[in-house]
């Protein structure tokens, strides 16, 4: 058995479920399995779950069934989490229930809620629109006329409801009502200010139906999978991926099972953040037939309001974007030279790939194309061999190349992959380096330009951003990316697991967004507060919580992202960087001299380091990067003021910090981006413009702590 405790992590996967157990000390990967993803099982995904976690246990020594099973799984069980494409696939497919709308409003108001039965037009695939059926109450107090209201939808079939009623975001008890009234009719029902606090009826009731529509489906795999870990004896609470790279509890996804939506990629993100320790870069998870590609800016994953059926939502998703380019991905050619690369796979088209074939089998090897699938083009290049046709794709080049590491999930032997493109190479005129070269670069090209477009949307660095591939069929995609490109790539430690790894290391993670015009302090300050109870309540140790808020002028948008762990994590990791190691590492980000690099302040969790850049005829600049324990970046500032002083002291000194460095311009005036070092954590205030509320949230932040305590402050003035 394991010799601390673990974290569990699965992910359900189009074609299989992995799980992995992780030690909750070390973070060393421990055990990890793989069994088909139970789509036609009478359970659904949740068998499939409940088999990889009963496999799980029994690899760590917590076998079900045994007499000590309950007993050991309880004890070893630190924390368990599963994440899963289903909500995505019931949109997809189309497979949703029937949703009853009780719109709430009378007189000229009653207008524009009347106006949602249209929702009923939302296609969910090709000829299939969402089953919604509308009824209207004018007062939502009034019992009967409710009761009505909902015998109707149900009588047109409805299996949820949904109550909405504009700004209901700020007076919420015509929709709290309906839905007490509409308890006894025993159907899952949800109010649209529970799923956002946004305005916007339309987008707000548009988001709340599609929620509704998976809610039934979604509780009932709640309830089994919950059930099944309580059979193997499991004591700790079962979290669920959000499509966010964070976890929330099971009742949170009970009542918001949208938030999994789109939460497959998620997962492998949240690997790259968690176990890489990426504090900026971009992540491509590459699987046989497509690339994911996502942001870490700052330690933080970049989200956005996602699309969903095609039309804008409230959902914070995850900000992916995929390019059907995969380690599976067939090469196509034609006028002697290689035209592109996918976006058909071997595994879509029934081949295997020719790099993993016998020697033998691939005898006698003529160079072919071929249509996979009714309707592809004619280009796609095979091997029809003594032992079979064979599909020439990108992890064949990227073998023959010599790019795919000893022990890969994709590795084959360099010398049969070469082999299978031996007959390619004749037909390019060049020969097999050379060939292979022209496959990754058509497939790398696509890939590249995505990637190009997400730095320059985020303004990532490039000297100090790294590119780093998970999924199987990373070594086909990020070895190659780095060398074009000139940044730093590396392929993540088992990417072939870091979904489920990502899982079994996220943190619990809520949003709460408000608009609220010219905020108060106690306002954006009880935002904030808001968000820190809601991840508390789903298991985070208080101790653990971060919460960052923003605050857009603009749209008089509040917003506060709170994560947490759900325990203190243990520190004896297995690798601490030492002094020069850590000092290395910040010049390597820097781009400086280690000479030229001084450390300016630190914590018992974090060291600053800093150079100087002088430029003629301007203000010098003082670039700083913030190094963890482990020699981790974890900030990055371009210039900077840092200051060390105490909690007691800080209030004031920040105050001066704060002053001597807020903007003066057209834009208006603008405080600067404060971060500040507390013990083991990195509170970032950055996303606050005014003076005020951004000292009242530094005074939030400080409140708790021993007034001796160090606190080092990171200042950066807006340009």
């Amino acid at each position: 058995m394991a010799s601390h405790r673990i974290r569990v992590g699965i992910d359900v996967g189009g074609t299989f479920t992995d799980a992995v157990a992780i030690d909750s000390a070390t973070l060393r990967l421990v055990a990890q399995v793989k069994v088909p993803t139970s789509h036609h099982h009478a359970d659904g995904v949740a068998h499939g779950i409940v088999e990889a976690l009963d496999r799980l246990l029994k690899d760590v020594g917590c076998e079900p069934g045994s007499a000590s099973a309950s007993a050991t799984a309880s004890d070893s069980i630190a924390f368990l989490a599963h994440g899963t494409t289903q909500a995505t696939n019931a949109l997809l497919e189309g497979d949703v229930a029937p949703v009853g709308l009780i719109g709430i409003g009378t007189g000229p108001g009653a207008l524009p809620t009347k106006r949602l039965a249209g929702l009923a037009h939302l296609e969910l695939t090709p000829g299939k629109r969402l089953p919604l059926s509308y009824a209207h109450v004018a007062d939502p107090d009034d019992a009967t006329a409710v009761r009505t209201a909902v015998e109707r939808v149900t009588a047109a079939g409805a299996d949820v409801l949904v109550a909405s009623e504009p700004f209901s975001v700020d007076l919420p008890d015509g929709e709290d009502a309906v839905i007490e009234t509409a308890r006894s009719f025993g159907l899952p029902m949800t109010a649209a200010h529970e799923i956002t606090s946004l305005y916007g009826l339309r987008k707000r009731t548009r988001t709340a139906v599609v929620n509704a529509a998976i809610l039934p489906k979604m509780l009932a795999t709640a309830d089994l999978v919950d059930a099944g870990i309580t059979a193997a004896g499991v004591r700790a609470p079962l979290m669920v991926m959000r499509c966010d790279g964070g976890v929330m509890s099971l009742e949170e996804m009970r009542r918001r099972p949208l938030l999994t939506v789109l939460s497959g990629p998620a997962a492998g993100v949240a690997g790259a953040l968690m176990q890489e320790r990426v504090s900026e870069g971009v992540f491509l998870e590459t699987g046989g037939t497509s690339t994911d590609i996502s942001v870490i800016r700052r330690g933080k994953v970049a989200v956005r309001h996602a699309t969903i059926l095609g039309k804008p939502s409230y959902l914070s998703a995850l900000d992916v974007r995929t390019v059907g380019v995969g380690g599976g991905s067939m090469v196509r050619t034609g006028g002697g030279k290689v035209r592109t690369v996918g976006p058909r796979s071997a595994h879509i088209a029934g081949l295997p790939y020719a790099c993993f074939a016998d020697p033998e089998d691939l005898r006698d090897a003529r160079l072919a194309t071929i249509s996979p699938l009714d309707g592809d083009p004619d280009d796609y290049a095979v091997l029809d061999a003594a032992g079979g046709r064979f599909a020439l794709t990108m992890t064949c080049a990227a073998n023959a190349l010599g790019r795919v590491p000893d022990g890969d999930f994709a590795a084959a032997d360099p010398e049969v992959a070469r082999t299978a493109l031996a007959p390619l190479a004749a037909a390019l005129g060049t020969d097999v380096a050379g060939a292979a070269t022209r496959i990754l670069d058509a497939g790398v090209k696509q890939v590249r330009d995505v990637v190009d477009a997400m730095v320059r949307d985020y303004r990532l660095d490039r000297d100090t951003a790294v590119l780093v591939g998970g999924g199987g069929g990373a070594a086909s995609v990020t070895p190659h990316l780095a060398a074009d490109t000139g940044m730093t790539g590396r392929i993540a430690a088992h990417n072939e697991v870091i979904s489920p790894i990502g899982v079994a290391l996220a943190l619990v993670r809520e949003q709460i967004e408000r608009i609220i015009p010219g905020a108060t302090q106690e306002q954006i300050l009880g935002v904030r507060g808001e968000a820190e109870a809601a991840v508390v309540a789903q298991g985070a140790d208080p101790a653990a919580v971060e919460v960052e808020v923003t605050v857009d002028p603009q749209t008089n948008t509040v917003r506060a992202i709170a994560t947490g762990a759900t325990e203190l994590r243990a520190q004896d990791r297995a690798h601490r960087a030492d002094d020069a190691e850590r000092l290395s590492a910040a010049a390597a980000s820097l781009k400086a001299d280690p000479s030229a690099v001084e450390v300016l302040a630190g914590t018992p969790a974090h060291t600053v380091y800093g150079t100087e850049r002088r430029r003629r005829f301007r203000r010098s600049r003082h670039p700083v990067r913030v190094l963890d324990a482990d020699g981790v970046v974890r900030l990055h500032a371009a210039d900077a003021r840092i200051a060390t002083t105490t909690v007691g002291a800080a209030p004031e000194l920040l105050a001066r910090l704060i002053r001597e460095s807020t903007s003066y311009g057209d834009g208006g005036v603008r405080a600067p981006a404060l971060r500040l070092l507390l013990g083991s954590r990195i509170a970032d205030l950055s996303g606050v413009l005014d003076a005020e509320p951004l000292l009242a949230l530094a005074r939030s932040e400080l409140g708790s702590r021993a007034a001796d305590e160090p606190v080092v402050a990171i200042v950066e003035a807006r340009s």
